[in-house]
């Protein structure tokens, strides 16, 4: 192992203190900085957008993961790349049009990801797995941060590892939601190239070195 990548979820920052939580981030290990835009429509709950990712940007020397919970996300597609996006990732369950918003998003130079909720089975993604960068597998149910993960990610990244392998497709699975360092060396060994970690990050007395850990696990 050893290649495993990072990305820290910042909606479980102190959004009191969100600068310097930033450039924490930006002197860590953290491959990527993972942002959640939620609408309150597509999810129970409402987080930030443009304004804040905005105010982020100047201060953030990571690359940004956007994840959108939102319905019709590809309104919104250009706006998030604009922001400085390099992997952008839209939910199966919201988006009408997958293919052609998953070309939009790859025609300006971003990684195009997929997000499937736990219900969703990854057989969904056959006819197009060769056209997305990154799945995002949600172990838990997207909305909120702190839950626990769903035991049944595991056989669904093996079979979504089975299915990219079958196409020969080049995708990337993420796992967002429960990392911690009990499941992320299992996670890796299991397939997953990018772990999304909020909570356990951010809640620890040393969120870089729980980063070096969890970059770092065998």
């Amino acid at each position: 192992m050893g290649n495993i990548l990072i990305a820290p979820s910042l909606l479980a920052a102190n959004f009191l203190n969100l600068e310097n939580e930033i450039k924490m981030l930006n002197e860590s290990q953290a491959d990527y900085i993972h942002l959640d835009v939620m609408d309150g429509m597509f999810v129970p709950n409402i987080s930030y957008g443009v304004p804040v990712i905005q105010a982020i940007q100047k201060v953030a020397k990571k690359p940004f993961d956007i994840h959108l919970m939102i319905e019709k996300p590809e309104r919104y597609l250009e706006t998030y790349i604009d922001l400085g996006a390099k992997i952008l990732s839209i939910h199966i369950e919201a988006c009408t049009h997958l293919h052609r918003a998953i070309d939009f998003i790859k025609s300006k130079g971003c990684l195009a990801g997929v997000a499937i909720n736990p219900h969703t089975s990854v057989d969904v993604l056959a006819d197009i797995i060769k056209e997305i960068d990154v799945v995002n597998v949600m172990s838990v149910n997207p909305g909120f941060g702190g839950q626990k993960f769903i035991q049944s990610t595991y056989s669904k990244i093996n079979r979504l590892h089975s299915l990219i392998k079958f196409n020969n497709a080049q995708t990337m699975i993420q796992i967002d939601g429960g990392v911690n360092l009990e499941n992320a060396a299992i996670l890796a060994a299991s397939g997953a190239d990018l772990l999304v970690a909020g909570a356990f990050v951010f809640s620890s007395d040393n969120p870089k070195h729980t980063i070096e850990l969890l970059k770092n696990i065998d």
